[in-house]
């Protein structure tokens, strides 16, 4: 006999229902009709722990959660509560959201049902219309980080209802922005159904990231037009939109924790079904190992949450049709007992996966537990956000003194963290993401502004490796103005011209502010927002961000999928001499130039304030060039440069092609 999945499934008479709880007494499955009446119905105990039971006549659309009947003992490790409405694990769509009332807490003996949300019965039907994923080569892509509400919620050309929604996103004049910049793929922040936080709302606030997820299956609920299962639908077709426009769709998927919280937050779903089973606890069964910063984390040595996270992962492929995962805070999946371990069980259940096999894996290698930051740990098959590659690339611009030989490392694919085994596009080269300022506030702040936060300036971090260019925040003196335009030029171009996977922060295109809040977490409104406003600055950063993605799509040098040897590329001098390891050494060198022996392309780099004469060495002498970038000038027509000397302006970097032929 084959038993039904874990969750809710319709068919054309009744919905099966399948939940998980090793320490029930007793489960009910709990319908509501529009008036919000309850009916219970009881399931009965399976084979593993499994509770199954049908109900006739059941329709997708229709709304239910489960109580557990069990041992409330948070000594042992036991928190169940019959009191306590609980979502679906297994949830394809969400109603509802919480209500911050004492009965959502798990002690508390008022019934939460008024007050939480309620699961969904869907229906898996959809007419995909022949979608086929792009399918760009990890070395190909370029990934562009969004906020699905924020991208589009001040977008005139979006309608006023599809604004901040899965269907702005599908928008053609949305899908053309991108698609004329040149990104390949879009990796949304939380899409998964998350709670705003209780302190968040008690200070007027909300969770604008979505770090707080509470269903893995659920598209979130207030990105769509209803919530009564019409955010499946919606978001399919936002994805199979993006897939007819070119662009590969990956998520920002939170399982190292869950908006459960410590042991002092609310009871939703995990913790009153089988607390132990999906959380990792102390040696005081009590508490809860938290290894995030969020008050839990989620337990993957255990059968049934290695499941869950499994049986997710595959769903949004093989149901949603996404293209990849960027995982939060993965050093937390990748601990064994307590440090990490490349070859923990759920490293390895992926490594195995058939299915996973064939999207993008990417990891955020660290959490702050103890040894958290695992940067180049992650084993073969996993790329991982390069937080050396951001420090780097910004201590270098702004003028931090011993910098050019890790600049040039990261330009070439940091191989001292990947080049045991893995390939260049291992490292997701950033600059700037959610987390942190913006391109436009890097250039524009040496400290952070978070006081519309409700911390008192507290929370973000002061470690910001930023420069305001002479004034902290708006300013009309034009060179200022000029030099921070030109530094984010520098910084995008270094970004688009480096091996590896380049890795792009919505709105930096624009030069979107955040006015310095460098943790807007919380602010789900204009200083989060897009703004789609074009002057003649913000129309020219985008010219010159789609011409460094043009150039990076016409050289293939740029995107290897190995790394380079040491006689593929040559650095030299400003005075034409080749680099020795003393060169390298010295604290005070700001300068550098580099070719490959096909002389297709050079590579000048000055970041002194003055500009800089390079000699070009003999065998580039004789030679047309023409200068395809300048990031002292930003985009335009390619200058030809008929000279052996070139004249590099302060804090810029100059790209030179061969008139004979294109890039290497």
């Amino acid at each position: 006999m084959t038993l039904t999945p874990l969750g809710a499934h319709p068919d054309a008479d009744g919905t099966d229902f399948a939940v998980f709880s090793s320490v029930a007494e007793g489960v009910d499955v709990c319908l509501f009709d529009a008036d919000g009446n309850e009916t219970r119905t009881p399931l009965e105990a399976d084979t593993g722990y499994v509770w199954r039971g049908r109900v006739d006549g059941l329709v997708p659309g229709s709304q239910y959660g489960f109580r557990v009947r069990g041992p409330w003992d948070p000594g042992h490790g036991a928190r169940c509560n019959p009191a306590k409405l609980l979502l679906d694990p297994y949830a394809r769509a969400i109603a509802g959201s919480v209500e911050w009332h004492p009965s959502v807490f798990g002690e508390e003996p008022g019934d939460s049902a008024p007050h939480v949300p309620r699961s969904v019965v869907c229906t898996d039907e959809f007419d995909w219309g022949g979608d086929r994923p792009p399918g760009t080569p990890l070395e190909d892509s370029i990934i562009y980080e969004l906020h699905v509400k924020g991208f589009t919620k001040l977008h005139a050309d979006v309608p006023e209802g599809s604004r901040g929604t899965y269907r702005g996103l599908a928008h053609p004049a949305v899908i053309d922005h991108l698609t004329r910049l040149g990104v390949t793929a879009v990796e949304l922040l939380p899409v998964h159904q998350f709670v705003h936080d209780a302190a968040l709302i008690a200070r007027g606030l909300r969770n604008y990231w979505g770090y707080q997820s509470i269903g893995y299956f659920a598209p979130h609920n207030e990105y769509a037009s209803g919530d009564g299962g019409q955010q499946v639908d919606e978001f399919k077709q936002m994805v199979r939109a993006l897939h007819a426009g070119g662009l590969e769709v990956i998520l920002d998927v939170v399982f190292n924790h869950t908006a459960e919280g410590n042991e002092h937050g609310p009871t939703l779903c995990f913790r009153g079904l089988d607390n132990a089973a999906y959380y990792r606890l102390q040696d005081d069964p009590t508490h809860y190992v938290d290894d995030t910063g969020c008050g839990n984390t989620l337990d993957v040595h255990r059968p049934q949450g290695l499941r869950l996270i499994m049986d997710s992962l595959r769903y949004w492929v093989q149901d949603m049709h996404v293209d990849g995962f960027r995982f939060d805070l993965a050093a937390s999946l990748g601990r064994g007992a307590s440090d990490f371990d490349p070859f923990s069980a759920f490293l390895e259940a992926v490594g195995q996966d058939p299915v996973l096999a064939q999207v993008k894996l990417i990891a955020e290698p660290w959490d702050i537990g103890n040894g958290g930051y695992e940067l180049g740990d992650f084993p073969p098959g996993w790329s991982e956000w390069n937080g050396r590659y951001r420090d780097t690339v910004r201590d270098f611009w702004r003028g931090t003194e011993g910098m050019l030989g890790d600049f040039a490392t990261r330009v070439t694919g940091s191989a001292d963290l990947y080049g045991r085994g893995r390939r260049p596009s291992a490292s997701i080269n950033l600059i700037t993401v959610h987390d942190g300022f913006t391109l436009a506030d890097l250039t524009s702040y040496d400290a952070k502004h978070n006081d519309a936060n409700g911390e008192n300036n507290r929370d973000g971090t002061d470690d910001n490796r930023s420069w305001n260019c002479g004034v902290e925040g708006p300013t009309d003196d034009p060179e200022i103005l000029e030099l921070r335009m030109r530094q984010r030029r520098n910084m995008l171009a270094t970004l688009l011209l480096s091996e590896g996977v380049p890795l792009l922060l919505s709105g930096d295109e624009l030069a979107r502010t955040q006015g310095g809040n460098n943790n807007a977490y919380c602010q789900d409104n204009a200083v989060s927002w897009v703004d789609w406003s074009i002057d003649a600055d913000r129309q020219g950063l985008f010219d010159f961000v789609a011409s460094l993605c043009r150039l990076r799509r016409a050289t293939p040098g740029l995107r290897r999928r190995r790394f380079l040897r040491p006689d593929e590329l040559t650095w030299y001098r400003p005075d034409g001499a080749a680099m020795t390891g003393a060169d390298w050494g010295e604290p005070y060198a700001r300068a550098v130039a580099a070719a490959p022996p096909t002389n297709a392309l050079v590579l000048l780099v000055n970041a002194w304030w003055e500009p800089l004469t390079f000699s070009l060495p003999q065998q580039l002498r004789g030679i047309s060039w023409s200068a395809v970038v300048d990031t002292a000038h930003g985009s335009g027509p390619p200058a030809v440069v008929p000279t052996d000397e070139v004249v590099v302006g302060g804090r810029s970097l100059l790209v030179l092609e061969n008139d004979a032929g294109g890039g290497s």
